[in-house]
């Protein structure tokens, strides 16, 4: 029904409130419900989304400013879009309006940043004809599990690396594609992409498809975006924050890797894309498949205990193909080992390739003063900055603060200052002269900086231009290069001594999946670890290729300490560069949070963080734990609220973490 006279309608905006703002708009309708408008805030303009039309206003009318303008060509989002969006805001205590905006493309939540309406389709690399490869018994068994079961269930997938799960979601996204619903792809990191977005186009040279990630252009983001929300595209690859795209045929998603960290958003709002993905799936009623080869604890619980529907792929898709020998070895203490040096030479003899694993970028993790044993550290941060030689500078690898490599001790003068430690820098450096003769290529965040430079690294790797890989994690996700056929890992106990709860089992996934690299093809696999504990529990499981029993023994001690997932945690950061502020705000929110105390709730002690967000601000950080989801979520709405109201001006920031959802 048209409204003729002018009402007033509920605007959100990102801005950091708990509420809407309201305006005066002429000739509104509840279709507008949902639609991008332009409205004037202070003394400029803001975008924002129409959430409801009202007849009535708590302020004075006389107050209440025009909607300057009602963008009504691009569809509204719908009562699901708003579903989801609304349990993601209460679940994170994250406010409605920057929930929203935060959904939307950059290019669609600026003024003046509307695009024309155009028919999207992406450009396809290799679009000559369809692709399929053949399913063995094992993966076969689990597409005919999963399609017998069209309504919701979270089915998890467990399959060695190289088990072939990616044409086992291929055959699911074939039958739900030909039903006539839109799927969901997601994946962890944009570096997974490129290969991905190849398959595809082999697989259907005439799908309409589109992938959304920060690599694309923000104006071509949004046209895919919409063809999303059009229905016209109806298969999305993308990265976390595709998790929120509008798809109003949606009928399958997929979360590959679901292990992975890069599914937690570390800033604004701080949610996870696997648990949102989940929870979309139940929400539209559809199946979601998460697929790992070291699921997440949580992940391996719930599937324990018959909540996710457990499928397993224990060998290698490729005939004949073997899971890779792992050998552990001592700690060199300078160089090479030459047993190493002789195993590189015969693998480059055999004309294979060969990847060297050390999960530090740069070239030193520490420069110190052997005088007065000053080290650099991170005056934002009070991490421990990390060389880089050939940039001459040293950098923090979290807030990413440069400083001038200088010759001389700040302390004392000494000119003769030494590091410690390895990164790949100098780990490529030492590889050039073992052999000098091989092309080498280093894959980190700083040599894959420009883009397209991924792209560009994959095709020499696959064309076999490259003989030594040296990297850092970005390597071990997903990838698959038929020569490599030697990992060696360097280094690996520097996560054994980590105060995280999550180390052992974040290890275990690490060194599991860089081996997993190893003789994926027809070739044999050797995975050479470096460790001077070779008893410790994760490494032991890791020789014996013994995932199963690995996580049900790190289950049973997290029961034992009382950790998720038979618990749930919540952080509250608070951070200024006034440390007393900081003092001051905790003491009066965990006293705030003892008179809310209720049962199964317990509130620790507030302690400093080394990480702050700018130079001179001082964090701290209170832990919530709750014996159960339902009640952790009780206490936090309250106590929330109450924060709010001690938040003074600016001059405290504060942020509120949740742990994985019980999903």
């Amino acid at each position: 029904m048209d409204l003729q006279d002018p009402m007033i309608v509920e605007v959100l905006l990102d801005l950091p409130l708990p509420r809407g703002f309201d305006y005066h708009a002429s000739l509104v309708t509840e279709e507008d419900v949902g639609r991008r408008v332009k409205v004037p805030w202070g003394t400029g303009q803001k975008v924002g989304v129409i959430r409801a039309l009202k007849h009535t206003s708590t302020y004075p009318l006389d107050k209440i400013r025009e909607v300057l303008e009602i963008w009504r060509d691009v569809p509204p989002l719908n009562a699901r879009d708003w579903q989801l969006l609304e349990f993601c805001s209460a679940y994170y205590h994250y406010p409605l309006g920057q929930t929203v905006l935060a959904m939307l493309p950059p290019a669609l939540r600026r003024v003046g940043g509307w695009l024309p309406p155009r028919r999207v389709r992406q450009a396809r690399k290799d679009p000559a004809q369809s692709s399929t490869l053949p399913l063995n018994e094992a993966q076969r068994t689990v597409v005919q599990t999963i399609l017998r079961q069209p309504h919701f269930a979270v089915h998890l997938i467990h399959g060695v690396t190289g088990s072939g799960k990616t044409e086992v979601y291929f055959s699911l996204i074939e039958e739900v594609l030909r039903r006539g619903r839109q799927v969901l792809l997601l994946v962890p990191e944009i570096n997974l992409t490129p290969q991905l977005e190849q398959r595809l186009a082999r697989r259907w040279p005439a799908l309409d498809w589109v992938s959304l990630h920060s690599g694309v252009s923000e104006k071509e983001r949004a046209r895919r975006w919409l063809a999303a929300q059009a229905g016209t595209a109806r298969l999305v690859l993308g990265t976390r924050l595709a998790v929120f795209t509008p798809l109003p045929e949606l009928g399958l998603i997929v979360v590959d890797e679901e292990h992975e960290a890069s599914f937690k958003q570390q800033d604004g709002l701080r949610y996870s894309a696997r648990d949102m993905a989940i929870v979309r799936a139940r929400q539209g009623e559809f199946p979601i498949v998460l697929g790992s080869a070291t699921p997440t604890l949580e992940s391996w619980h719930n599937a324990r205990s018959g909540r996710y529907q457990l499928h397993h792929l224990r060998e290698r898709a490729v005939p004949g193909a073997c899971l890779p020998q792992l050998t552990l070895v001592p700690t060199a203490q300078e160089g090479l080992p030459p047993r190493w040096v002789t195993a590189l030479h015969e693998t480059l003899g055999r004309g294979e390739q060969v990847l060297v694993f050390i999960n530090r970028r740069g070239y030193a993790p520490v420069l110190y003063c052997p005088n007065c044993g000053w080290q650099a550290a991170c005056p934002r941060c009070s991490v421990r900055l990390v060389v880089h030689r050939r940039a001459r500078q040293l950098r923090c690898h979290h807030c990413g603060l440069e400083q001038v490599l200088n010759e001389a001790c700040p302390s004392c003068g000494n000119v003769h200052m030494e590091t410690r430690g390895e990164g790949t820098q100098q780990v490529e450096e030492r590889l050039r002269t073992y052999c000098p003769s091989a092309r080498l290529l280093r894959l980190d965040s700083d040599s894959l900086a420009l883009k397209g430079s991924w792209e560009k690294a994959r095709e020499q790797i696959l064309d076999h231009r490259v003989d030594i890989l040296v990297g850092t994690q970005l390597l071990v996700k997903g990838h698959d290069f038929p020569d490599l056929s030697l990992v060696v890992v360097l280094n690996a106990d520097q996560s054994l001594f980590s105060s995280d709860f999550r180390a052992s089992e974040r290890l275990y996934a690490q060194l599991l999946q860089v081996a997993g690299r190893a003789g994926r093809a027809d070739k044999t696999g050797q995975v050479w670890i470096e460790t001077d504990y070779p008893g410790h529990p994760v490494l032991l499981a890791l020789l014996q290729h013994e995932t199963e029993n690995f996580l049900d023994q790190e289950l049973a001690l997290r029961r034992q300490m009382g950790w998720p997932p038979f618990s749930y945690l919540a952080i509250l950061r608070v951070e200024a560069r006034d440390v007393a502020k900081v003092a001051a705000f905790l003491d009066e929110a965990r006293q705030k949070a003892l008179a809310r105390e209720g049962e199964g709730i317990s509130i620790f002690d507030p302690v400093p963080s080394s990480l702050a967000r700018k130079a001179g601000f001082h964090r701290w950080q209170l832990l919530v734990q709750g014996a159960q989801r339902t009640h952790l979520q009780a206490f936090l709405s309250g106590w929330v609220d109450e924060l709010r109201a001690l938040r003074s001006g600016q001059s405290i920031h504060w942020v509120l973490e949740v742990d994985p959802w019980d999903c």
